[in-house]
């Protein structure tokens, strides 16, 4: 069974917390890793770069010149994507990047990098996550008694915009609610940090077990 370090609010060392197997103790799966952060970054793209065809551009209703006898060549429009000013040829039109991926990959996708992050130790449960004042020097004083050196995802069970204030200006830390976690975050953190109520809701949602 896996286990995680637990710590108190205080970010002292308290024991080690089990782990359900099914949910932390799972085989790492690449290949449906890598879709499913392909499948993130491809769902924040907003797909709005547009650009005008030439009968889309204001203008050019007339003939520059006549068709013959000037000896230039000919022209039916100044709006013509050889000219300045022009429409554009096969330019990027609103489009929509969203990828589709099955219920079950997506769960086992997080559950894969979730147990990487338990396998390798950088999974940290915390009972609660509390600072005395809800300020940045707070907030580095417990990630450094929690040994967080680089990257690191805060999870927790609940709102908490004292918290979330008082680690948005330090680099490298993403404070994120339980319901909206996902595996480009855990992936992109070095430690990764989840309340023991979080934990709980994790193990809810995406075990396999059934309850009787």
């Amino acid at each position: 069974m896996p286990k995680a370090a637990l710590y108190n609010p205080e970010g002292i060392k308290v024991g080690d917390v089990d782990l359900k197997d099914d949910v932390f103790g799972v085989p790492l799966k690449e290949s449906l890793l890598h879709q499913a952060v392909v499948r993130h970054l491809a769902n924040q793209r907003a797909g709005t770069a547009a650009t005008k065809t030439r009968g889309q551009v204001r203008g050019g209703g007339r003939k520059p010149w006549r068709q013959k006898g000037t000896g230039r060549a000919r022209v039916g429009s100044i709006r013509s994507p050889l000219w300045r000013g022009g429409g554009t040829v096969f330019g990027p039109e609103p489009r929509s990047y969203q990828q589709a991926m099955p219920r079950k990959m997506r769960r086992l996708a997080l559950k894969s990098a979730l147990s990487a992050r338990a396998d390798e130790g950088n999974l940290i449960v915390i009972e609660e996550l509390r600072l005395p004042e809800p300020k940045t020097k707070e907030a580095v004083k417990l990630l450094e008694s929690l040994n967080v050196t680089g990257t690191a995802l805060l999870v927790t069970h609940e709102e908490q915009p004292e918290i979330l204030r008082a680690v948005r200006n330090i680099p490298g830390i993403t404070f994120i609610k339980v319901d909206s976690l996902n595996v480009y975050d855990v992936l992109a953190a070095d430690r990764v940090i989840i309340t023991r109520p979080a934990v709980a809701k994790i193990e809810e949602v995406l075990s396999d077990a059934k309850p009787s």
